[in-house]
């Protein structure tokens, strides 16, 4: 993260170029994985997957088209159990997780690198 646009940048929100108004089916998911030590049963894995999707949310336009099939896993270790009170603890795991999420995917786009022919968000820098 850190990196920012050029200030003179301007991009048409609804300018969503071939890659999402022609798309391959499934040609332009997103998989992602959220892994903690904390133990959780799958319900509340779940739970986290749910909250985590809106990191794709804030990083992802458009997310969830259906064109695609993106999708958060949720992995957990079980070494530490969730602090109580659980409902409590699990929405801070989950707002973590969205967080943490937008921000992978944000750095992800920063720093790739185009391959030939193509280009990535390096070329508008």
């Amino acid at each position: 993260g850190g990196a920012r646009p050029p200030a003179d940048f301007s991009a048409d929100p609804f300018d969503w170029d071939q890659a999402k108004r022609n798309p391959a089916p499934r040609g332009n998911t997103t998989l992602a994985v959220v892994a903690t030590d904390i133990a959780l049963t799958p319900a509340q894995a779940r739970r986290v997957a749910v909250m985590a999707q809106d990191g794709l949310s804030r990083a992802i336009r458009p997310v969830h088209t259906p064109f695609d099939g993106d999708c958060v896993f949720v992995l957990s270790t079980g070494a530490r159990p969730l602090a109580d009170p659980a409902p409590v603890s699990l929405t801070v795991v989950g707002a973590a997780a969205a967080d943490c999420l937008a921000r992978a995917t944000a750095r992800g786009v920063f720093e790739a690198r185009p391959l030939a022919g193509e280009r990535s968000w390096a070329d508008l820098a």
